[in-house]
């Protein structure tokens, strides 16, 4: 019920239906480096409001799950066919939340595309490669089979779990870099990086850990890119006492090249969107609250490019030794996958005034899917399908913290199969008990 279209219709691409309500989903990429947690499996939810007083909160491929709405928090209403978002909580990146929206929304005949796959590129995947001492193309193969394993057990109704590493990937992100570059929103600026000479290499992302500078934090453990305590985006440069996560040498600070995006010269275009949008789409308070932030401190130019090897390769010849950034990259999977699924994929993606956008995803990625993507595609100066509304959430915590794949902090999904707890369990324990504030 609600479920995936079974049998043949499962290999015929689905396309926009004129004269029909086309919603399109996405849940956060997670990253292909680990085991999913529990975390990243329930994201956040849509409470529904349906007749006779009752909630939807829960459907697997043979029922829905009925709750009084004084048993559950609305995120949802539904209202005269407007579908209205409230903010709800928990982190991770939401596969069984956009699950139960996506069958919600078929069970409401709606034609409904939910996207979803392992985000394969960047410094998280070098480093496990380095951590299990293989390549990172072995990684991305083994654990993008586990997460589809776990997301198959528990039922999760993907219309297209895909991943980034494809040349459909390749293609699609150089495409929107060189309409960008075209359309001069690109910028070529000096920056200074840590260099680890005893490793020969610049220490991107996840390949640096020191201390969060943000004050009230010191999280000692801070990646090169963003804290994971309390969520603050990083350049480098800012940790204290930086450490190299490899032979954990004192790295030194060294000039290099990068390419950047001007968000300064696309802040009227994305402040339009996001005026209209965010209450269009009834963003979650969350989602509202990080991206406003983010604009009231002003856009800077934002870093696009890093000195790695493993990732989309940059198309231009000053920079062809370099990969994008995976924050530019990983939301264009999005529209990459889509490709996977049908090659008309611009019907989805090009599509925004057939088409309605909705992203699940935890707090963290909240700047990444306000401002960053959205620049991005408004940058190119073509027709995308912009997100509509967001669903942004709180983080899941274990006893005292917060779960952490990079930490092995939390209950894996392996590790609910195992249990031989039935899956429709799992799912019905997880949406009653997401946090839905921040503790």
């Amino acid at each position: 019920m609600g479920d995936r279209a079974s049998g043949e219709d499962q290999r015929v691409p689905k396309l926009p239906i004129p004269g029909k309500r086309n919603i399109l989903i996405t849940s956060a990429l997670p990253y292909v480096n680990n085991v999913p947690h529990l975390g990243n499996i329930i994201g956040s939810i849509f409470s529904l409001s349906l007749s006779l007083s009752l909630s939807l909160i829960y459907i697997n491929q043979n029922f829905c799950f009925l709750l009084p709405l004084n048993k559950t928090l609305f995120g949802c209403q539904e209202r005269k066919g407007k579908i209205t978002l409230a903010a709800f909580g928990m982190s991770g990146f939401g596969v069984l939340s956009a699950d139960v929206f996506a069958r919600y929304c078929r069970l409401r005949g709606y034609n409904v595309l939910y996207i979803c796959g392992t985000d394969e590129y960047g410094t998280a995947t070098e480093t496990k490669a380095m951590e299990e001492k293989c390549t990172p193309q072995q990684i991305c193969d083994k654990y993008h089979a586990i997460h589809k394993e776990v997301y198959d057990w528990f039922n999760i109704s993907f219309d297209e779990f895909g991943r980034t590493s494809t040349p459909q990937q390749t293609e699609v992100c150089q495409a929107i870099f060189m309409k960008l570059l075209e359309n001069k929103w690109l910028s070529e600026n000096t920056m200074q990086q840590l260099y680890c000479d005893a490793c020969e290499r610049f220490l991107a992302d996840r390949l640096l850990e020191g201390t969060c500078p943000t004050v009230d934090c010191n999280y000692d453990s801070a990646r090169g890119d963003q804290c994971e305590k309390c969520g603050k985006l990083l350049n480098p440069t800012e940790l204290r006492d930086p450490r190299c996560k490899i032979c954990q040498a004192t790295p030194r600070i060294r000039d290099t090249e990068h390419l950047f995006l001007e968000l300064p010269l696309l802040k009227d275009k994305l402040e339009e969107y996001i005026n209209k949008m965010s209450v269009v789409g009834s963003w979650s308070q969350n989602a509202i609250q990080a991206t406003y932030a983010w604009l009231r401190e002003g856009l800077k130019a934002r870093c696009i490019t890093r000195d790695l090897k493993w990732g989309v390769p940059v198309p231009h010849e000053k920079f062809k030794d370099k990969v994008f950034y995976v924050w530019y990259d990983a939301p264009i999977g999005y529209v990459s996958i889509t490709s996977c699924h049908t090659p008309e994929w611009e019907k989805w993606w090009k599509n925004p005034e057939n088409v309605e956008l909705y992203q699940f995803m935890g707090k963290d990625n909240v700047p990444f899917h306000t401002v960053m993507f959205p620049s991005t595609l408004l940058g190119t100066g073509e027709n995308w399908t912009l997100m509509k509304s967001i669903s942004a959430t709180e983080y899941l915590n274990y006893e005292t913290g917060k779960f952490s794949k990079s930490k092995g902090i939390g209950v894996f999904g392996s590790d609910a199969k195992d249990t031989n707890i039935p899956a429709e369990v799992w799912r019905y324990y997880l949406l009653t008990n997401r946090p839905e504030v921040k503790i």
